[in-house]
């Protein structure tokens, strides 16, 4: 790994400017996880990491807060996964997002892995990831994973690059109308879904910051008393490994009825993929399985696999299914 220095600045200010000063080899630091990740692999070597972790300003106290703000919630970019799975104030309104923090990784990582850095990471892609090999998202000319090993990559928006998004909370976050407060020469507050790239926007980039721009805080709008969420992940191995696939479900319930429906996949496609189609099924009408089951088929029905991962088909539907009856409360089916 490349020798590099650290900056610890105390304004975003100061931040921002030792970025601009060298935008070749400098680069923003908050958990680093994935960033000391890539270092070690070779994907990136920067001389100079400028760490957010200690700003002193009123941005930085943004970028550490948890709990309320005006009539939803706020969650800083620099709150730990660790932080936000033991938050007792979501609730069942908002238990999507506690549930994904606490399924992400060990909890070691929880422990240092934030917000910002989690909804910022890069693919986990192996042909991305290995130093020797330029794929397309490295400016290669081809998506290594088309005609190579490919168990593990998108079924739904795939191409040009098959990347699947690696973002536990961006899941749940889309789930539960998240917006993001975004710092650079002006602040901006945008949807979650405008802060992801498909590779068909820009095959080499995966989120719409520009260079010195800071993800400040995650903003949850109100959610009202019938309000409830929920999520899961299917991995290899349960205890630490990357999701095959993700559901995340919001829903209001009045009577049995379900209204304000989200239903967002994760790990099967390129972006946190909402599913308008699965929505669309179930907005307005009664809980209940034979609806779950057609609102599960309905949410892989474009799904286009490549060779080797079919099988994300009836995994996603099985824990979309899954998700549903736990959020209303309807029984599985024996």
């Amino acid at each position: 790994m490349r020798p590099f220095v650290i900056r610890r600045p105390k304004s975003l200010d100061e931040a921002q400017d030792a970025a601009r000063e060298r935008p070749q080899d400098g680069v923003l630091r908050a958990g680093g996880i994935d960033l000391i990740d890539r270092m070690k692999e070779g994907i990136d070597a920067p001389a100079e990491l400028v760490e957010l972790r200690g700003l002193a300003d009123e941005t930085g106290e943004l970028m550490r807060a948890l709990g309320p703000a005006g009539d939803g919630m706020q969650v800083g970019a620099l709150v730990t996964l660790a932080q936000l799975a033991a938050h007792e104030g979501f609730g069942a309104a908002r238990a999507a997002l506690r549930e994904a923090a606490g399924s992400a990784a060990t909890p070691t990582i929880r422990n240092a892995a934030t917000l910002g850095g989690n909804l910022l990471q890069r693919p986990r892609c192996w042909y991305f990831r290995h130093a020797d090999l330029v794929c397309l998202k490295k400016g290669g000319t081809a998506c290594l994973a088309v005609s190579g090993e490919n168990k593990f990559h998108a079924i739904l928006g795939g191409g040009p690059s098959f990347i699947v998004h690696p973002s536990t909370l961006a899941c749940a976050l889309t789930a539960l109308d998240a917006q993001v407060e975004v710092r650079g020469a002006e602040a901006r507050t945008i949807a979650i879904g405008e802060l992801f790239l498909t590779p068909k926007q820009d095959a080499r980039r995966e989120h719409t910051l520009e260079p010195g721009e800071v993800l400040v805080r995650a903003i949850l709008p109100k959610a009202g008393d019938d309000q409830r969420s929920g999520y899961a992940a299917v991995k290899e191995k349960q205890s630490h490994d990357w999701p095959m696939a993700e559901a995340a479900v919001k829903m209001s319930l009045q009577s049995g009825v379900m209204t304000d429906v989200r239903v967002v996949l994760g790990h099967v496609a390129p972006i946190p993929w909402r599913s308008r189609e699965a929505e669309a099924a179930l907005e307005g009408k009664p809980a209940s399985a034979a609806l779950f089951a057609e609102a599960a088929k309905a949410a892989l029905a474009e799904a286009r696999p490549l060779r080797d991962n079919a099988y994300k088909i009836p995994l996603a539907q099985g824990l979309l299914r899954e998700v549903l009856h736990r959020v209303a409360g309807v029984p599985l089916p024996e």
